[in-house]
C-alpha cells in the first residue's frame, strides 16, 4: 500500500472518518436488595433468551446481556443502551442491576447458576459448562462492555475506487481493519489507564489462577482495572495471533484449534477482536473493543467519554503510520503494557515496558500526537470530538481526576458493597421516575418513543423511516408493520381515518347510529358565523375547526355575552381550517376513551390547564412555576405539555375577570382553558375502572359505526356512575391518531400500558 496516496485520499474525504456503524454490548449481574447474587431465572417477560435480539444472558442465568443494533452515531448507541437498561430495570421487579464489572457478594460455596438454554440453543449451555470448569464461575461473572465499530461504507467505496488498498472490497476491508487492530493493540494500555473502572473487588472474591488452578484473591498491585488484568477475563495462556494479513490471521487461529488450545475463534478472549459477517465474504466486517469496564457513576453503566475516546483511538489507529506487521515480541510487550495499566494504573510514575519513560509522560506524548493527527484530518472539527479530546488531555495532566481514581476513593470511603448498592438503588429510582424516554430519540413524539420501548421488550426489530414524521417499521422475521405516530396503522382504512378527521362527517355517522352528539351548524367564512351570532348569544357554545386535532383552534364560550369574543373565537378557528363548527356546549366532564380492536383499554379525565394560587404569585408566574415540572415539555415529547400563555388563555381569563397579572388567593384553582386537551397543558387522571360500563359500550359502538380499530373518543358525561341516556352524554370528537402516552403516564392513576397493547394489536 502506498502510504502517501492512502493519507491523501483520507484527507480528501476526512468528513467520512467520523462516520460509521456503532454498537454496544453490555452485561450486568442481577442482585437482590442486599447486594447478593439474584438466583432467579432470566425473567420470562423477555421471552426466549436464544432469540431476543436485544436482551439475553451471558454466562450466568443471573447475568443479563443487553445488545444494541448497529447505529449511525455514538450518541444513538449510548441512548439505545440506556433505554435497554431502563427496559430491563423496569421488568426485574425489586432486583437491581449491579453497576460494577466485578461481581457482587458471593456467599461461600454459592452455586452460581449457569445460563439455561433448550432446544436448538442447548449447545450454548454446554459451552458455558465447559467454561465454568476451565476458568471458574466467579471469573465468568465478571461483566463489561463491548464497543463495536465499522467504518462507513462510503469510506470503503472511496478507498476501493482510489485503488490504494487493493482492487476488491475484500482487500480494502482487510487493509483497513488489520491496520487499525495492529495499532490499537499497541495503544490499548492508554485506554485502560484513562478509563479503567474496576480498581477493587469485593474482599471475599477469589478466582481460579490461570497458571496454578488454585483459588486466589482478586488483587494486584495498585490496580485500576482488575477486569482487564491477568486476574480478569482472558485466556488461560497467551496466544500469538498474526495480524499481518487475513491469511496469516486465519492460519494462526486454525493452528490453535488444531492443537486443541481453543474450541474456535469465539474462545479468543482478546482485548480487541476482528468480526466477520457473512455478507462480507470472509473479509473483516467490524471491530469489537472488549476492554471497557462498567462505569458505576453512570446509570446505564456506559461512560460516554470512554466510548468517544475509543472511537477516536480507532480512527487514530487507521491514520497512524505503521509497518504492516505486529511481531510476537511486540504483541507481548503490548500485553505487558496492558497489565501495567490494569494492575499499576493508580501509579502515574510507573514506567512502561516499551521505553524508559513514565506512563504519564508517554500518555501525554500519544495524546498530543492524536490531537495533531486527528486535527490535521479534520476529525476534531466536530465539537463533541474536540471536547472529548480536550477532556483526555486534561485527564493526563490531572491523573487524580480519572474516573477510576475517583471510584477508588469512593469505594475506600464507603465500602465496596455499600457504594455500588447505593448506586444501583439510585439508578433504579431514576429509571422508574423517568422511564417514559427513549434516550437518543427524545426529539420523537412520546407515544412513538413508548411504542419503540415496547418493541424492545418483545424483541421486535424496528427501523425509523422518517424521524420527523414519527414513521417507523416494525419487524420480527415473520411479519412487518408500518406505523406513523404510534397509532396510525394498517388496522384502519383510509376512509375511516378521513371520517374521524372530518368532524362534520363524524357527527353525521354517529347520529345515524343513534349516538348522542352536540347540535350545531357549520360555516365556511367568519362572516357567515357572525351573521348567526344572535342564534348563539347568551348560550354556551364551542367554536372549533372541522379537521384539526390536539385542541388546536378550539374555543369554548361558556358565557357568550360578548360579540367581540365570539368574533375572536371564529377568527382563531378559521386560522386552522376553512370550515368551522359552532356547537352547543355539552355540560359535564370530558373523558378520553381509548379503543383498540373494539375494546376500551383506557379512560382519562382531562382537567383543563390550571394553576393553584398561593396568594403571592400572579397567574403568569404560577404558570411558569408549574411548567418547570420535568414531566412537562413541548411537542408531545413528555407525558404532559407546558401550559401556554396565548390568546385562547388570555380570552378565557378575561371571561373570568382576570388576566396573567392577577394574583389568585391561596389554594384558589384558576383554569386557563375550558377545553381539557393534554396538548394545551391539561392534567390527565385515569378513570378506566370508575366509569359505568354503559358509556364503554357506547364508545365501542361509535368505533364500529366508523369501522375503526384504533381511536381516542372524547365523551362528555354528566354523571359517570349513572347509566347512559340520550340526554346525559355526548360524543364530541373521535381522533384518528390519539396519543397513547397520556394513558401510560397519567398525571394521576395507573399506567395502562397502551404501548404494549398496540404491539399486541399489530399481531406481534
Amino acid at each position: 500500500m502506498n502510504t502517501q496516496d492512502f493519507c491523501f485520499i483520507l484527507k480528501q474525504n476526512s468528513h467520512l472518518l467520523r462516520e460509521g456503524c456503532f454498537g454496544l454490548e453490555k452485561e450486568n449481574v442481577r442482585v437482590n436488595q442486599d447486594g447478593t447474587l439474584a438466583l432467579t431465572p432470566h425473567p420470562a417477560v423477555f421471552g426466549d433468551k436464544g432469540k431476543h435480539p436485544y436482551i439475553t444472558t451471558d454466562f450466568s442465568e443471573s447475568q443479563v446481556e443487553m445488545i444494541t443494533p448497529p447505529l449511525p452515531s455514538v450518541g444513538e448507541a449510548l441512548g439505545f443502551m440506556e433505554t435497554l437498561h431502563d427496559v430491563v430495570t423496569e421488568n426485574i421487579g425489586d432486583e437491581l442491576l449491579w453497576p460494577q464489572s466485578l461481581p457482587p457478594v458471593l456467599k461461600e460455596n454459592q452455586e452460581i447458576p449457569i445460563a439455561h438454554y433448550s432446544g436448538e440453543f442447548k449447545d450454548k449451555e454446554y459451552y458455558r459448562q465447559k467454561l465454568a470448569g476451565t476458568y471458574g464461575k466467579e471469573r465468568q461473572l465478571i461483566s463489561g462492555i463491548h464497543f463495536n465499530f465499522s467504518f462507513s461504507e462510503k469510506l470503503m467505496d472511496v478507498l476501493l475506487k482510489s485503488g490504494v488498498c487493493g482492487s476488491s472490497m475484500e482487500e480494502v476491508r482487510e487493509t483497513v481493519y488489520f491496520r487499525v487492530v495492529r495499532n490499537f493493540l499497541k495503544y490499548r494500555w492508554l485506554f485502560i489507564w484513562l478509563y479503567g473502572e474496576s480498581p477493587l473487588a469485593e474482599e471475599t472474591l477469589n478466582v481460579i489462577s490461570l497458571k496454578t488452578g488454585e483459588k486466589q484473591p482478586m488483587k494486584c498491585g495498585v490496580s485500576l482495572s482488575l477486569r482487564t488484568s491477568p486476574l480478569g477475563y482472558r485466556n488461560r495462556e497467551e496466544f500469538f495471533i498474526d495480524y499481518s494479513s487475513l491469511e496469516a490471521y486465519n492460519m494462526s487461529i486454525d493452528k490453535l484449534i488444531r492443537e486443541n488450545r481453543i474450541d474456535g475463534p469465539h474462545e479468543l478472549y482478546l482485548p480487541v477482536r476482528i468480526k466477520f459477517l457473512e455478507k462480507d465474504n470472509g473479509s473483516p466486517s467490524y471491530i469489537e473493543v472488549r476492554i471497557v469496564d462498567l462505569d458505576p457513576f453512570t446509570k446505564s453503566g456506559v461512560c460516554a467519554s470512554a466510548i468517544y475516546f475509543s472511537h477516536l483511538l480507532l480512527v487514530y489507529s487507521l491514520l497512524k503510520e505503521e509497518n504492516g506487521s505486529l511481531t510476537e515480541e511486540e504483541l507481548q510487550r503490548a500485553t505487558r503494557n496492558q497489565d501495567m495499566a490494569s494492575c499499576y494504573g493508580r501509579d502515574e510514575k510507573k514506567e512502561l515496558k516499551c521505553c524508559s519513560t513514565t506512563v504519564q509522560q508517554k500518555a501525554t506524548s500519544i495524546l498530543e500526537d492524536m490531537e495533531r493527527i486527528l486535527s490535521e484530518y479534520g476529525v476534531l472539527d466536530d465539537e463533541i470530538y474536540r471536547q472529548e479530546m480536550q477532556h483526555n488531555l486534561y485527564l493526563v495532566q490531572n491523573p487524580e481526576k480519572r474516573i477510576g481514581m475517583v471510584l477508588y476513593e469512593s469505594i475506600n470511603r464507603v465500602g465496596f458493597v455499600p457504594f455500588h448498592l447505593e448506586k444501583a438503588r439510585q439508578y433504579r429510582e431514576t429509571t422508574i421516575s423517568g422511564g417514559y424516554r427513549f434516550h437518543g430519540l427524545e426529539d420523537m413524539e412520546m407515544s412513538t418513543q413508548l411504542l419503540l420501548k415496547a418493541a424492545i421488550l418483545k424483541g421486535i426489530g424496528f427501523e425509523i423511516l422518517d424521524r420527523k414524521e414519527n414513521f417507523i417499521r416494525l419487524f420480527d422475521g415473520k411479519k412487518e408493520e408500518y406505523v406513523m405516530q404510534a397509532t396510525k396503522t394498517s388496522l384502519d382504512s383510509y376512509v375511516s381515518v378521513l371520517m374521524m378527521e372530518n368532524k362534520v362527517v363524524t357527527k353525521k355517522v354517529l347520529e345515524r347510529a343513534g349516538i348522542s352528539v352536540p347540535g350545531g351548524y357549520e360555516y365556511t367564512s367568519p362572516e357567515a358565523g357572525m351573521a348567526d351570532y344572535r342564534l348563539y348569544a347568551g348560550k354556551p357554545v364551542v367554536i372549533k375547526p372541522k379537521s384539526t386535532n390536539f385542541g388546536l383552534g378550539i374555543t369554548i364560550l361558556k358565557h357568550n355575552y360578548d360579540e367581540t369574543d365570539f368574533k375572536a373565537a371564529l377568527q382563531i378557528a378559521f386560522e386552522h381550517d376553512n370550515t368551522v363548527l359552532i356547537e352547543k356546549f355539552i355540560p359535564g366532564r370530558e373523558f378520553r376513551i381509548f379503543i383498540i380492536n373494539d375494546e376500551v383499554v383506557g379512560i382519562l379525565h382531562r382537567v383543563p390547564a390550571n394553576v393553584t394560587g398561593d396568594g403571592v404569585l400572579n397567574i403568569g408566574q404560577l404558570i411558569d412555576m408549574k411548567n418547570e415540572d420535568p414531566l412537562r415539555g413541548k411537542g408531545y415529547r413528555t407525558p404532559l405539555e407546558k401550559i401556554r400563555k396565548g390568546r385562547e388563555e388570555e380570552m378565557f381569563l378575561k371571561q373570568q375577570g382576570m388576566d396573567f397579572n392577577t394574583v389568585p388567593k391561596e389554594r384558589e384553582v384558576v383554569y386557563l382553558r375550558e377545553n381539557s386537551n393534554i396538548s394545551t397543558g391539561g392534567d390527565s387522571i385515569d378513570f378506566t375502572d370508575d366509569i359505568d360500563d354503559s358509556y364503554k359500550a357506547i364508545a365501542v359502538e361509535a368505533a364500529k359505526a366508523l369501522n375503526v380499530k384504533i381511536t381516542g373518543l372524547d365523551m362528555m358525561i354528566q354523571d359517570i356512575h349513572a347509566p347512559a341516556t340520550p340526554d346525559n352524554y355526548a360524543i364530541i370528537e373521535m381522533n384518528f391518531n390519539p396519543a397513547i402516552h397520556i394513558h401510560c403516564y397519567p398525571f394521576k392513576g395507573k399506567n395502562r400500558h397502551l404501548n404494549h397493547k398496540m404491539i399486541k394489536a399489530l399481531g406481534f
